[in-house]
């Protein structure tokens, strides 16, 4: 491709800039003579400031078509401000430095990376127009080469003609996480990226904790759900090591309790008893021989007497009694540790969407079974909202690892983005060090097997998993302040982009990936669908 064929339907000369006067191996030096673009401020519009920096030129050499990024520009005028004829003197100049990022040959449509090639001295550099914006994102792309691109939901900065327009596999092909502080953008720029999704028929599963995108998409284009209003699950399907992270167990010994008393259920549901199992006075051998006949296909229980279960759970072995038997007494010291797990058992259920949530009520959808459908279908969606269950970290860590793990476990699924906003609620407990991240990291490690792909949007990249974070390929950065969290995306970026950080506007935004030759900084367009983020006036 020529440097003519770059400017189709364009004026070149309007374009044009100067010639390249010093060539250097990481940079080269242009003088300006066309003084007129550099200062006519008539000309000057959002695409084309030239006074400026970080604006892109092309350089028509003998190798083929530059494309290089200005990141110097000076005049030799010790006074640049006095417009006086007489200011003016012969020998003054005015040069910019360009750093050669991709060079295209004139057998080629695409630009590659410049390599050990350089331009040359007296080479012609030109201002770049929009399309070769475009082109260069096009050129940028490693993978999906016959893949078609989404529709573009972001133009590239001080660019506002010039879409960024990236194929699903550029950005979700190593997992995406959007980052930013609140007040960032940093969910209008999910949003602007699911509706793209969602609009040209591709599969997205989206989880939403706060009901923030329950209004974005219409019925025809996705399924809802809300958990514990139109939704439920049987407690029998949910794993112990879940339950612990739905209650948040303080420690191994909470966790043992919290076993032995769902087991006791199990066991009183088996037997068709519809209240909990006392121990206190019971026959230790007699106990112990109707436990074990809990098989594993006996799973369901019912999980509204659990705390009495855990409070009758507080009992001890003691001596034998004359006839030889041993019987159970209660134990103060058990009913005190099990005192603050009862507490926390009985806060969650105090929501009352809680216990319609964990039930086997026929009139409500089966999550399981509705998550099995989806996989399967091609070009569905899916939206749960989970906002119903309440706030608290632990049901939603629960939620997320069992939907994880059982989406890992199924087999055919049609490729799909899996979309989990403020990701970082499910970072920790609040009680102990315990990850609730075991369901995300199978995923992020081995969900791309399966044509899994993760989005994900967090306020604080620290609180999230090392494992997980480690597993992102695609990053979209907006602006972040704590030095902690601009340490844990500095990997990603180089020094300018880390300069800027601090900087970004809202909805300006640095995308990074591991496939992209290079870093971009882009606005991210609002879309026009619902969404309840506006934050009211005081």
């Amino acid at each position: 491709m020529t440097l003519e064929s770059l400017f189709e339907g364009l004026n070149q000369q309007d374009y044009y800039l100067g010639k390249v006067t010093q060539v250097y191996r990481s940079c080269c030096i242009a003088q300006i003579e066309n003084m007129a673009v550099m200062s006519d401020r008539s000309k000057f519009n959002k695409s084309f400031l030239p006074n400026t920096i970080s604006y892109f030129v092309l350089v028509d050499s003998t190798e083929g078509v530059f494309l290089g990024e200005v990141f110097e520009n000076k005049a030799s005028r010790k006074n640049i401000f006095d417009p006086s004829a007489g200011d003016v003197k012969p020998s003054d100049y005015q040069e910019i430095s360009i750093d050669t990022i991709a060079i295209m040959t004139t057998d080629a449509n695409k630009f590659q990376l410049a390599g050990f090639k350089t331009l040359g001295i007296t080479d012609k550099v030109y201002l770049a127009p929009d399309n070769v914006y475009k082109l260069f994102v096009a050129s940028l792309e490693f993978s999906g080469e016959n893949e078609e691109a989404l529709p573009s939901f972001a133009t590239f900065l001080n660019r506002s003609q010039a879409g960024v327009c990236l194929k699903p596999s550029t950005l979700f092909n190593r997992h995406l996480m959007c980052i930013g502080a609140t007040n960032s953008g940093k969910s209008t720029t999910a949003l602007a990226i699911l509706d793209k999704v969602v609009s040209t028929k591709r599969k997205a599963l989206i989880i939403d904790p706060t009901g923030e995108y329950r209004n974005a998409f219409t019925s025809d284009e996705i399924t809802k759900l809300t958990l514990g209003v139109d939704t439920s699950i049987s407690p029998g399907k949910i794993t112990m090591q879940q339950w612990e992270k739905l209650f948040e167990t303080e420690n191994s010994s909470q966790g043992a309790v919290l076993s032995e008393a769902i087991t006791s259920l199990r066991y009183m549901k088996k037997v068709g008893d519809e209240g909990y199992y006392a121990k206190v006075g019971e026959n230790i051998d007699i106990v112990q021989d109707n436990l074990s006949k809990v098989s594993k296909d006996d799973t369901d229980f019912n999980i509204d007497l659990l705390p009495e279960q855990i409070q009758a759970e507080s009992v001890c072995e003691p001596d034998m009694d004359n006839n030889y038997n041993f019987r159970y007494r209660y134990d103060s010291l058990k009913a005190n540790s099990n005192a603050s797990l009862i507490q926390k058992i009985q806060y969650q259920m105090t929501n009352t969407k809680f216990l319609s949530f964990f039930s086997s009520d026929p009139n409500m959808y089966n999550l399981l079974d509705v998550i099995e459908e989806f996989v399967h279908l091609p070009e569905a969606s899916l939206y749960i909202d989970t906002s119903s269950l309440g706030a608290a970290e632990g049901i939603g860590g629960m939620v997320i690892d069992l939907v994880s793990n059982f989406v890992m476990s199924l087999d055919d699924i049609c490729p799909f983005v899996f979309f989990i906003d403020e990701v970082h609620r499910y970072a920790k407990s609040r009680y102990s060090d315990k990850e609730f991240h075991g369901g995300l990291t199978l995923l992020a490690r081995e969900g791309r097997k399966k044509g899994i792909f993760l989005y994900l949007t967090t306020q604080s990249p620290k609180d999230v998993s090392p494992i997980l974070f480690g597993q992102v390929g695609t990053m979209l950065i907006h602006r972040l302040m704590l030095n902690d969290e601009i340490r844990t995306v500095e990997s990603h970026l180089d020094d300018y982009a880390i300069k800027h950080v601090r900087k970004l506007n809202q909805g300006e935004v640095i995308l990074t990936s591991v496939n992209l030759l290079h870093n971009m900084f882009i606005h991210v367009n609002k879309c026009d669908r619902t969404q309840y983020n506006d934050t009211p006036t005081l």
